[in-house]
């Protein structure tokens, strides 16, 4: 059984290595996926703070870690890492990432959109704003027919309720 003695605020894996983030802290912790025993590794990134969310890419081996105005990028392999992506309010902020192949979706609590990232030159592929009614976004996901599956907060009828929706691949899509 695995005991991780912090606020853990995100897991992903490669292989049979599992990597995991805590709040207010600059390591990335690894176990192993099968004996769920710690590898008495720890990655040190220095500068990161505040991780709030973690995804791998498997096609390049690199680990993604969401902070509020910034996304890092992790090697797997040798452990080395880079400030992927700086943010800045009111441009955005960073709540959650999720990752499809190489594109990188993430969700921005302020403004409440998703952006979508190419992982291979960091263009930002497109931008897509949520309906009005849409209080919080929580979570999304590009799906293989690409759509996005979102989980969120909406007011309907003056009662906070959660939902998730499938929304049609509607983007603004930036050009430079």
């Amino acid at each position: 059984m695995l005991y991780v003695v912090d606020w853990v605020t995100g897991v992903t894996y490669l292989e049979n290595i599992m990597y995991v983030v805590c709040e207010w802290s600059s390591t990335i912790h690894l176990y192993n996926t099968d004996s769920l025993s710690p590898l008495y590794v720890v990655i040190d990134v220095t500068g990161m703070k505040d991780p709030c969310d973690i995804v791998v890419c498997r096609h390049d081996r690199q680990l993604y870690i969401a902070e509020k105005y910034r996304i890092w990028r992790v090697s797997t392999d040798d452990h080395s890492y880079v400030k992927w992506l700086n943010t800045q309010f009111p441009e955005f902020s960073v709540w959650s990432l999720s990752m499809t192949s190489r594109r990188l979706l993430v969700t921005s609590e302020q403004p409440i959109t998703l952006r979508q990232y190419d992982t291979t030159n960091k263009q930002l592929l497109c931008v897509v704003k949520l309906p009005q009614y849409v209080k919080v976004v929580n979570h999304a996901v590009e799906t293989t027919h690409g759509t996005f599956v979102v989980g969120y907060q909406c007011t309907s009828q003056d009662k906070l309720q959660y939902a998730v929706s499938e929304l049609l691949r509607v983007c603004h899509i930036l050009r430079h």
